[in-house]
């Protein structure tokens, strides 16, 4: 059995896909583990708001796989496209180092294939500007 992690691919008004870079300095996706009686859709809703003090409306799934996370430790990671509700007037949580806006075609070099590949199936399914 392994953890399972929501991530949130969300672009900011810029069109800029959103990321952060967590304790390991490697840019991720918005998002968490899922708790007891929550929906995959009322994690991610949870998660990014306590992460970036945002609203968001989840969408459709983007991608799935499991993530090795440092040698021998694997987590499930399902990715959902999601829309911003509101303004856009992020501020990360304690969890995070920094909060980073790129362009989808200008991603950083330290964020894992997986969140990359969530970031392509997100624009070709038309959410990028």
């Amino acid at each position: 059995m392994y953890p399972v992690s929501v991530k949130g691919v969300l672009a900011a008004p810029s069109g800029e896909v959103v990321l952060l870079m967590n304790e390991r300095a490697e840019w991720e996706l918005p998002g968490g583990r899922i708790e007891i009686g929550e929906s995959s859709a009322e994690c991610l809703a949870r998660e990014i708001r306590e992460e970036l003090c945002l609203d968001v409306a989840v969408g459709a799934p983007l991608d799935s796989y499991l993530f090795e996370v440092i040698p021998g430790k694997h987590v499930f990671i399902a990715t959902y496209a999601c829309t911003l509700q509101g303004d856009f007037n992020a501020s990360i949580s304690h969890e995070h180092k920094r909060l980073g806006l790129f362009h989808p075609d200008a991603l950083p070099e330290r964020i894992p294939p997986g969140y990359r590949a969530s970031i392509a199936a997100w624009r070709a399914h038309g959410h990028a500007q």
